[in-house]
């Protein structure tokens, strides 16, 4: 059973635990603009906390496709007032969203807890730093960057090539200092991935999750459950639900979402009434 320290308060991945979105963007894919006023933004980390959520991801910078990188400035101007206030008023852990080693190191001083990176600490200066701050890093697999990541991206076999960074970045992290009960992998949906690679690679999940490193699935809303659907990004909710239960089953263990309530109920159903084989 994994355990994570996050800056002194501990998550056990005992059962599914529930990461709730805060983006603090104007573009993010599905909720940019929504969370930039601060009042607004902190009053729905507390009701995604009083919903179930167990970690809060506060993010400043958008990764869907075609997003534009901000500066460093602006990335703390967004999240560190944020992060202050829920982690004050909070008893959930506060994740930082950021690929940048200033934002990291900023974002933990002010009270978060974990780290969660979709360049999976490839940046320059951010491996050394995470191995600094001693809290949980979350590694995402992603093809390119998200300014050109869906150009067009190849694999051989991406299930494989998918799982064999991801060890083989979270084996930098323990040689660069990281403790190996502080890294979390992710296969990173929607990264870099057509919706068949998505598919596929969600049909591996429980290899990625038998690994020694628990496993997080963000595919909250994504635009493969909009092309397997048909539905709006604001009309994927029961897609949504259903991906989570089923990458529950396979051995997820945390779960990056924007409809904390619902997946919280969802996830309980799960785990409750789950069977273990024919007839039972």
């Amino acid at each position: 059973m994994f355990e994570l320290n996050c800056a002194g308060k501990q998550l056990t991945l005992d059962r599914p635990r529930v990461m709730g979105i805060l983006n603090a963007t104007p573009d993010s894919f599905s909720d940019g603009g929504l969370w930039v006023n601060r009042e607004q933004a902190v009053a729905h980390a507390l009701a995604m906390a009083e919903a179930g959520a167990d970690i809060i991801d506060i993010g400043g910078e958008s990764t869907r496709p075609g997003a534009l990188e901000v500066s460093a400035q602006e990335e703390l101007d967004r999240v560190i007032p944020l992060i202050e206030s829920v982690s004050a008023q909070c008893d959930c852990i506060v994740s930082v969203d950021t690929s940048k080693s200033e934002v990291m190191t900023a974002a933990v001083r002010a009270g978060a807890g974990m780290i969660n990176d979709v360049f999976a600490l490839r940046q320059q200066g951010a491996i050394e730093c995470a191995s600094e701050l001693a809290v949980p890093v979350c590694l995402m697999h992603m093809k390119g960057s998200p300014r050109q990541m869906q150009q067009n991206p190849e694999y051989l076999d991406v299930a494989n090539e998918v799982s064999d960074f991801l060890l083989d970045r979270a084996a930098c992290c323990e040689s660069a200092g990281i403790l190996k009960q502080n890294i979390i992998i992710d296969p990173g949906f929607g990264f870099g991935k057509t919706v068949q690679h998505n598919i596929d690679l969600f049909k591996a999940l429980p290899s990625l999750a038998a690994t020694a490193y628990p496993l997080l699935l963000g595919i909250s809303r994504k635009s493969l459950l909009g092309r397997l659907t048909g539905k709006a990004v604001d009309q994927r909710l029961a897609a949504s639900l259903a991906a989570a239960v089923l990458a529950m089953q396979a051995g997820a263990h945390i779960f990056r979402v924007h409809d904390v309530a619902e997946t919280v109920d969802a996830l309980k159903i799960a785990v409750a009434l789950q069977t273990t084989g024919p007839g039972r």
